[in-house]
């Protein structure tokens, strides 16, 4: 892995935070890494459905963003990469409370980001906030909930409307199947819960490309072995946590208040999404409704992955840098 200057990782205490549903916690814990030149243009990161800040220092991301000459240069500029509400090393169900844990909300991360970056780390204005498929979520809502902190917004792999369709039924599915696992015990289970994971690979043939499955998934043999895979996968994580990171995107809905997006914004989605199917015509349409709002749907090739293609910015970025060149 490559050594990004400055590159460090730390926590900012939210004290007394409340959510949207009213409830709260005393402590909210808001991991974060940064990297880059202090004082430099900032952009906010913002992570994936199943990643954490790490996810963007894989080499997929990282080694074609931020080394020199590229889109996001780390000595260029000053990233700011936050872990989720939920995920990684913030403040996560897993920690004790489980299921006691408050119901947070895509709200409540925004609003945890914007204070990290804000109180935290004294910016008061981003060039950039940029995210990756629920990260992409997020950067929609923050075009209308903070229209004034940046100058641009880039979400990838998300669309601008509500939590709905294919999109929330494989979601649901994961949740009836955590909540109906007898071992699951209303969240107070003392050893991971084991049966949802078998259902847990349903994401993967969504977020996967038909064809990139079709090819690992060759035979029957291989295709059961993928899916065996999948499901250890899945037993590497919490089933809490899981919940609620699902949970957190079911009133997903940015396009009542799309019209209060202020800054420059470019959506980039990818035609083999499964996702976000361009064929419902959500992304263009709300597109529509941002002045100036630019967006692009890359066509399917023998290299893309679907939804999976956000995380492989070789696919993409040569779109990012033209239009970081145009603000």
């Amino acid at each position: 892995m490559t050594t990004w200057p400055n590159l460090r990782e730390d926590d900012f205490i939210l004290r007394d935070f409340r959510f949207v549903s009213g409830e709260t916690l005393p402590e909210l814990r808001q991991h974060y890494i940064t990297l880059g030149a202090p004082g430099a243009p900032p952009a906010l990161l913002i992570h994936n459905t199943t990643g954490t800040a790490k996810t963007w220092l894989e080499s997929s991301l990282a080694d074609e963003l931020f080394g020199p000459g590229q889109p996001l240069d780390a000595a260029q500029n000053f990233l700011v990469i936050p872990d989720i509400i939920g995920f990684g090393r913030s403040s996560k169900p897993s920690d004790g409370l489980r299921a006691r844990f408050p119901h947070y909300r895509l709200h409540d991360v925004a609003v945890a980001q914007h204070r990290l970056v804000t109180e935290g780390l004294n910016i008061p204005r981003m060039k950039l906030v940029m995210g990756l498929s629920l990260g992409g979520m997020l950067t929609w809502m923050f075009g209308q909930m903070f229209p004034d902190f940046m100058d641009a917004l880039v979400p990838v792999a998300s669309q601008p409307g509500p939590m709905s369709g294919r999109n929330w039924i494989q979601r649901r599915i994961n949740v009836e199947a955590i909540r109906n696992d007898p071992e699951w015990k209303g969240g107070d289970y003392e050893t991971q819960p084991t049966n949802w994971v078998r259902v847990a690979p349903l994401s993967a043939m969504f977020t996967q490309s038909a064809v990139r499955i079709q090819e690992i998934g060759a035979t029957r043999d291989k295709a059961d072995a993928f899916y065996r895979r999948l499901v250890e996968n899945a037993t590497k994580g919490d089933a809490n946590n899981r919940l609620y990171q699902i949970e957190s995107t079911m009133d997903y809905d940015p396009s009542p208040g799309l019209e209060k997006t202020k800054a420059k914004l470019f959506a980039i989605n990818f035609a083999d999404d499964a996702v976000n199917p361009p064929e419902l015509g959500v992304l263009e349409a709300g597109v529509a409704r941002i002045p100036g709002a630019r967006c692009v749907v890359l066509p399917a090739t023998p290299q893309s992955l679907g939804h999976q293609s956000s995380m492989h910015a070789a696919l993409w970025n040569s779109h990012l840098a033209e239009f970081l060149k145009s603000i």
